[in-house]
C-alpha cells in the first residue's frame, strides 16, 4: 500500500480541491480535544489527544484509500495510516510544545493511537506520555499544539466561537487543579504574513506558534 503522511494528504486534498480554495494560510484545520492525565500521586503523566480533522480532507483521505488496490480492509487501512501519521509526527514533536515554570517538558515516543471515521471527520487519537511525571507545585502546565508551517491550523474543540466543555478536560485529579485555554492573539503583520503566502510558499520557521492557542493547568500547592 502506498501510504502517504499527513501533509502531503492535506497538500493532495488542496491539489484535488475546487479552485476556489483560498490562497493563504492556513489550508486546513484540526479540531483538538485534549484531556491531561494525572497518576495517584497527583502528578501529569501523559496529554491524551484527539484530533478532528476537517471534512474536506477527511473525504479526500477516505476516497484514496478506498481506491487503493489493495486486500486489506478498509480497517487495516486506516490502521496503517494511523502508523504513518504517528511515526511522521514523531519527527516533529508531536506538534506539541510543553512548558512548566519556564522550562520545555520532555516526552516520550507514542505508543497509544487509533484513527477512525467519525461520521464525515477522520479523528486521529494518541497518547502523548510525558518522559517523567511532572508536580505542577505552585507553576503551571502549558501546551501549545501547531503545525510550525501553519499550513495546518489547529484548534481547541469549539461551539459559537468558545471552547467546548471538553476541548480541555482533567483526568484523575480533584478540584485542586483546574484549565482554562488561553485565545492566541497574533501580531497583525503576521497574520499579514500568514494571507499572503500561497500553496507552495514556504512560511518561516515556527510561525504557527503565533497562531497556537494554549492550553493551561494549575493546581493549589
Amino acid at each position: 500500500m502506498n501510504r502517504i503522511s499527513l501533509l502531503g494528504l492535506v497538500l493532495m486534498a488542496l491539489l484535488f480541491g475546487s479552485a476556489g480554495v483560498a490562497h493563504a494560510h492556513p489550508h486546513g484545520w484540526i479540531d483538538l480535544g485534549m484531556t491531561v492525565q494525572f497518576d495517584d500521586r497527583g502528578r501529569v503523566t501523559a496529554l491524551q489527544q484527539r484530533w478532528r480533522m476537517d471534512p474536506f480532507y477527511s473525504l479526500v483521505v477516505m476516497e484514496e484509500l478506498a481506491a487503493e488496490e489493495s486486500t486489506d480492509s478498509m480497517e487495516e487501512r486506516l490502521d496503517l495510516l494511523g502508523l504513518e501519521i504517528r511515526d511522521n509526527l514523531a519527527t516533529r514533536e508531536y506538534f506539541t510544545e510543553i512548558d512548566h515554570g519556564g522550562r520545555p517538558v520532555a516526552v516520550g515516543d507514542v505508543e497509544d493511537y487509533s484513527i477512525r471515521r467519525q461520521g464525515d471527520r477522520l479523528v486521529f487519537s494518541f497518547l502523548l506520555p510525558l518522559e517523567k511525571p511532572l508536580a505542577l507545585g505552585d507553576a503551571p502546565l502549558r501546551y501549545q499544539v501547531f503545525d510550525p508551517s501553519y499550513y495546518i491550523e489547529v484548534v481547541h474543540e469549539a461551539e459559537d466561537e468558545m471552547p467546548r466543555d471538553d476541548a480541555l478536560t482533567l483526568r484523575g485529579v480533584g478540584e485542586a487543579c483546574n484549565a482554562r485555554i488561553i485565545a492566541a492573539d497574533p501580531d497583525p503583520a503576521k497574520v499579514a504574513m500568514a494571507a499572503q503566502l500561497d500553496a507552495d510558499e514556504t512560511a518561516e520557521p515556527g510561525l504557527g506558534r503565533f497562531f497556537a492557542e494554549t492550553g493551561e493547568v494549575a493546581c493549589e500547592a
